[in-house]
C-alpha cells in the first residue's frame, strides 16, 4: 500500500513537471484541537509528494463555526478546506455549498469508514466531508482519586453514582475539583454536553410538533442536577471553560472526572503534556436508567467549499489527511496512542491499536450514541447534540448563553429555562415551524 502510495506520488510530481502545471497554495480553516495541531506539524510529508504548498487559519471553537459559516453563505471564498462536522455537513451538503467526495481512488477506501461517521458526513450516500476524526463523549477520571474516595468507577455508571464520587473527590483547599464539564456558552460548546446529558433524563428539544420543550420537568431536572454538581464540586469560573479549558484543569490533576470528547484520552494519558497520566481511567458517560446514555456523537471533517478554485488540489489533502497511510505516519512518529481515533474501521481492527487503553471504550462510546433516535421519547430531528436543522446554530447559542449565566450566578435555572422555551418558540415559530 505504501509502494503504490509512493508510486502515486512520484507520477503526480511527474505531470505536475512535464504539464507545467502549477503547484497550489492551500488554505485550510481549521479548530486549534490537538490533533489539528499535530496535523499541521506533518504537513511536509503532503507538501514532498504533492508539490502543493498549505497555509493554515487556526481558530478557538466558536470562533471557527463562525467564520466558515459566514464565509460559506457569503460564498466569500477565503477557504480552500475547512473544519467542519456532523452539524454542518448535511445541511450544507444539500444546499449545494460542498463539493460531493464521490471520487475517492479506490484505495482511499471509502467503506472502511465507521458507518456511523460515514452516514453523519453524507447526503442521500454521497459524502460530503473526509472526518480527519470521530468522536462520542465518555467519563476521564482519576483512578486514584477514585480509590481515595473508596468507590470503583463501573463501565457504565449513572449519574447518580457519578455525582456523589464528584463530591466525594472534592478537595477545594488543595484545588482538586471532583468533576470538570462545559460551561463556556455554544451551540458546539456547552450545549453539545447538556443537550447529550439531557437525552439521559428523557428531556428532548422539541416534541413532534416542534414545540420547544424547557418548559417540561426532564429539561428542568437536568439543568438543576448539572448546576448543584458544578456548584458543589466544579472549578472556579466554570462558565468560561470550554473542551480546552477543561484539557488543561485535568491535566494539571485538577479534575477528578471530566465528561467529554472520546479525543481527548491520547492528550490526557500522554505522560509530555499530563502530570496524571498513569492515573487516568475509562467509563461511558452516565445515565439514569431511562435507556439513553449522556453521550454524544461527532466528526471533525474536511469538506471543500463549492466554487474554489483549487478543487483538485483540495481533494488530493482531503485524501492524504483522512487516510490509512496518514494514521500510520503519526503512528510512526508519535505512538499508536497519538493517532486520530475514531474514523475508520480498521483502525479498531489493527492488534497495535487494541493495546491502546482507552482503544474500545471510544469505540463503545461511538456506538452507544444513535443519532436518529437520540431521545428517549419520539422526536421529529435528527442529531444527538444538536438538532438538525439550520436554525439550531443561532437558536442554541443564544440558550447557551442563558445556561451559561446560570451557571455564573447571574440567574436561577427556572429563569435560564423560561427564557430559553420563549426565545426558541419565537424563532421556530419566525423560522415557520
Amino acid at each position: 500500500m505504501y509502494l503504490k502510495h509512493a508510486f502515486r506520488a512520484a507520477t503526480a510530481m511527474a505531470l505536475l513537471a512535464g504539464t507545467g502545471a502549477m503547484a497550489e497554495t492551500l488554505t485550510i480553516a481549521t479548530v486549534n484541537n490537538g490533533d489539528m495541531i499535530r496535523m499541521q506539524g506533518l504537513t511536509e510529508d503532503f507538501t514532498k509528494k504533492t508539490g502543493h504548498e498549505v497555509e493554515w487559519v487556526t481558530l478557538e471553537e466558536n470562533v471557527l463555526r463562525q467564520r466558515v459559516t459566514q464565509d460559506i453563505a457569503a460564498k466569500g471564498g477565503q477557504f480552500d478546506i475547512m473544519t467542519i462536522g456532523m452539524y454542518e455537513t448535511p445541511i450544507w451538503g444539500k444546499q449545494g455549498w460542498l463539493v460531493a467526495l464521490d471520487d475517492l481512488p479506490a484505495e482511499y477506501d471509502v467503506d472502511d469508514i465507521l458507518p456511523a461517521m460515514r452516514g453523519g458526513l453524507s447526503v442521500d450516500g454521497t459524502l460530503y466531508a473526509a472526518p480527519f476524526y470521530g468522536e462520542s463523549s465518555m467519563i476521564m477520571y482519576r483512578t486514584d482519586l477514585m480509590e481515595k474516595a473508596g468507590l470503583e468507577m463501573p463501565d457504565a455508571p449513572t449519574w447518580e453514582f457519578v455525582a456523589d464520587a464528584a463530591r466525594k473527590m472534592t478537595d477545594k483547599d488543595n484545588e482538586i475539583y471532583g468533576i470538570c464539564l462545559r460551561g463556556k456558552a455554544g451551540w458546539g460548546e456547552n450545549m453539545a454536553f447538556l443537550t447529550a446529558m439531557s437525552n439521559s433524563f428523557g428531556a428532548r428539544w422539541f416534541d413532534m410538533d416542534w414545540k420547544p420543550q424547557f418548559d417540561t420537568q426532564p429539561w428542568k431536572d437536568t439543568l438543576n442536577f448539572y448546576l448543584d454538581l458544578m456548584n458543589e464540586a466544579g472549578p472556579p469560573g466554570a462558565s468560561t471553560n470550554g473542551f480546552n479549558e477543561n484539557l488543561s484543569l485535568f491535566q494539571q490533576g485538577k479534575c477528578g472526572m471530566w465528561i467529554d470528547a472520546t479525543v481527548a484520552a491520547s492528550f490526557v494519558t500522554n505522560p509530555n503534556d499530563s502530570t496524571v497520566a498513569d492515573k487516568v481511567g475509562f467509563a461511558l458517560a452516565p445515565d439514569t436508567g431511562l435507556g439513553k446514555r449522556g453521550n454524544w456523537l461527532w466528526a471533525w471533517a474536511l469538506a471543500i467549499p463549492a466554487g474554489t478554485q483549487k478543487e483538485a488540489a483540495a481533494k488530493e489533502f482531503i485524501e492524504w489527511a483522512t487516510s490509512k497511510e496518514y494514521l500510520d505516519l503519526v503512528a510512526s512518529k508519535e505512538g499508536w496512542a497519538n493517532v486520530p481515533p475514531g474514523s475508520r474501521t480498521s483502525l479498531y481492527e489493527n492488534p497495535e491499536y487494541a493495546k491502546v487503553p482507552f482503544a474500545k471504550m471510544t469505540l463503545d462510546s461511538i456506538n452507544a450514541a444513535d443519532p436518529t433516535h437520540p431521545a428517549v421519547d419520539e422526536v421529529p430531528y435528527i442529531g444527538v447534540q444538536f438538532v438538525a436543522i439550520p436554525e439550531f446554530a443561532g437558536i442554541a447559542t443564544q440558550v447557551g448563553q442563558e445556561f451559561s449565566a446560570a451557571l455564573a450566578g447571574q440567574q436561577t435555572a427556572d429563569e435560564a429555562l423560561e427564557k430559553a422555551q420563549s426565545m426558541t418558540a419565537e424563532e421556530m415559530e419566525a423560522a415557520g415551524y
